[in-house]
């Protein structure tokens, strides 16, 4: 029999029993031109397969309007050139730490609760999106034998409907309905779904018919004891190992000992089982992307907890591609399990050779930098949202006016996500959180107000997915809601446009204020490097138009990676848009 088939107690290649030792990389958190040598250093750890989410949201920005679905197809080809089976899970909702769980702002904006259930409004945008994305993947299948990758067949052996979707749902309509479109779209490899190892979220995330996988950290012989109540037979994988974490801006570094998580790896292989490392290489949130989740214990559903840029996961692959302690543990756990001994690791990316630092000399207030990269103004009976606005990541400026003459009052905002800061008359007030809304010195009458609100990241995992942003519940003055709100948008993917930023206005030294800095700094050998912001406060940066995400001195991130392949030799363009209060310099190191 040829291909790849899920056997009765095996997956089989071709007849023959295999074990698949997968690590997920993600294409869209690492910079193309880095693929070749991620995907080296997953074989070289003793892998044969890799496994990536797709997210939607980064694709169809609008509806109808699609951004290098593409590239899906051509890591799928690196990896299939690396020598790699390939994992592909197209969602429509993928978690991953990323904004929205990967469901675009505009759906999520439209539909609300009724995403990721059977709603045909919802459904009917899942399957265009569908028609669009998978023949990158039917093309490739192990199966298809007159593909871009020869008479060999592809890399992709599985495909996964939904994701983890027994954490949030029960729709099992839903699931079925998703199946069925990926076979009607032309996909022949089996069909997959993963879950926690827990009664309620097998129950609801299972399809009759489909392999079963689970979802741990440790614990694997309890975890795979739960999955065998529910599917005694069939293989089994755990999809996601997490053998590293994620961090959230303002709390401490998350971190796994390399030694507890190549236990946890060992246990996991002396079930019979085989395995997804997540992550194996965990890469960069780059261009504001990240997630966010939401604290409160297992409801999910308390205070804000926004995602760093970096996606490193403390990964046996670190977010420079460098081999840690990690990499060579399970290198040493995974080598009895593999067919063949595992290469040795490819050489490690040119790294900057000489720090440098620079000035940035150039400073657009924030009113210019939305003169010129803004959306048109409008006026509003009530605060309108981010998706109002058609606003992915970004910010918006309300205005408002407090009618006057009147006493002092508090101001306060209702349902603010997630972060404003407050001018009143053109003077900086304080800065809201969805937890401290109140804008701290009452204000009198007449009065104009200005708040810019940025969001954080939309919510990637649990019941306040989707959540819309911005202003979701008013402007009061004391009692009273004030109306007549102005809004104006800021997308940060109208920086996609060097010449439309290059031409804001510059009105002097910025001085710390917030705004557009811009610059140069010089570089004479590129490669790898960190980018520094000592006294900057909170916005995202730019290298020779490439948005490497949020920085913010919160912590515990305080460097922003820059791919090598991002710089060049010589003068290298720098721009930041500091929100609060900027710094002196930038370095590169």
């Amino acid at each position: 029999m040829n291909g790849f088939r899920v056997g009765e107690d095996d997956f089989e290649v071709d007849g023959r029993p295999v074990r698949l030792l997968s690590g997920a990389l993600h294409y869209f958190r690492v910079h193309e031109a880095q693929w070749g040598h991620r995907l080296a250093m997953l074989r070289a750890m003793g892998l044969n397969c890799v496994e990536t989410y797709v997210p939607w949201n980064l694709h169809e920005p609008r509806p109808g309007t699609y951004r290098d679905v593409e590239a899906l197809g051509r890591f799928l080809d690196a990896a299939h050139e690396a020598g790699l089976w390939a994992i592909v899970r197209p969602g429509p909702y993928i978690c991953a730490e990323w904004e929205n769980g990967g469901l675009p702002h505009w759906l999520t904006g439209a539909v609300g609760t009724r995403a990721r259930t059977r709603d045909e409004e919802y459904l009917g945008h899942v399957s265009r999106w569908f028609r669009r994305l998978l023949p990158q993947v039917v093309a490739r299948q192990r199966s298809v034998t007159t593909g871009p990758c020869g008479p060999g067949g592809g890399p992709v052996i599985m495909v996964q409907v939904e994701n983890e979707y027994g954490s949030y749902g029960s729709d099992r309509v839903y699931l079925r309905r998703l199946a069925d479109l990926l076979l009607a779209e032309g996909v022949e490899v089996p069909l997959f779904t993963s879950d926690g190892p827990e009664d309620h979220m097998l129950t609801g995330g299972s399809v009759p018919g489909i392999l079963a996988t689970a979802n741990f950290g440790s614990g694997a012989r309890a975890g795979f004891g739960t999955l065998r109540r529910h599917r005694p037979k069939g293989p089994l994988m755990c999809m996601e190992f997490w053998c590293g974490w994620f961090d959230h801006w303002g709390t401490d570094h998350v971190a796994r000992d390399a030694e507890d998580a190549a236990a946890a790896l060992r246990e996991i292989l002396e079930c019979g089982a085989s395995v997804n490392l997540y992550m194996a290489h965990g890469g960069t949130n780059f261009a504001g992307w990240a997630g966010a989740n939401r604290g409160g214990g297992s409801l999910h559903d308390g205070e804000l907890q926004p995602d760093v840029t970096s996606y490193d996961y403390d990964a046996p692959v670190d977010e420079f591609g460098r081999a840690t302690p990690k990499f060579w543990a399970f290198r040493k756990v995974l080598a009895p399990y593999a067919s063949a001994p595992p290469p040795e690791p490819p050489p490690p990316p040119p790294a900057l050779e000489t720090p440098v630092s620079a000035a940035l000399p150039d400073w657009c207030p924030l009113d210019a930098v939305l003169e010129a990269l803004g959306g048109p103004e409008s006026e509003h009976a009530v605060p309108p949202t981010f998706e109002d606005l058609d606003v992915d990541r970004g910010l918006v400026r309300y205005a408002v006016t407090v009618p006057g003459p009147r006493e002092p009052y508090p101001l306060r905002v209702r349902g603010l996500r997630d972060r404003a800061v407050v001018y009143v008359d053109g003077k900086r007030a304080g800065v809201l959180t969805e937890g401290t809304p109140t804008v701290p010195d009452p204000v009198a009458g007449h009065a104009r107000v200005e708040l810019w609100v940025e969001s954080l990241g939309r919510v990637n995992y649990g019941p306040r997915t989707g959540e819309l942003k911005g202003i979701t519940g008013g402007i009061l003055h004391e009692r009273q809601y004030l109306h007549g709100v102005r809004a104006r948008a800021l997308r940060l993917d109208a920086f996609d446009v060097p010449s439309a930023v290059r031409a804001v206005p510059a009105a002097g030294p910025g001085e710390g204020r917030p705004g557009l800095y811009r610059g140069t700094v010089e570089v004479g050998s590129p490669g790898d490097a960190a980018l520094e912001l000592p006294g900057w406060t909170r916005g995202f940066v730019w290298v020779n138009g490439f948005n490497l995400g949020r920085y913010w001195s919160a912590g515990p991130q305080t460097t922003l990676y820059v791919p090598g392949p991002v710089l060049r030799a010589g003068a290298n363009e720098v721009w930041v848009l500091e929100l609060e209060e900027g710094g002196e310099r930038i370095g590169l190191a």
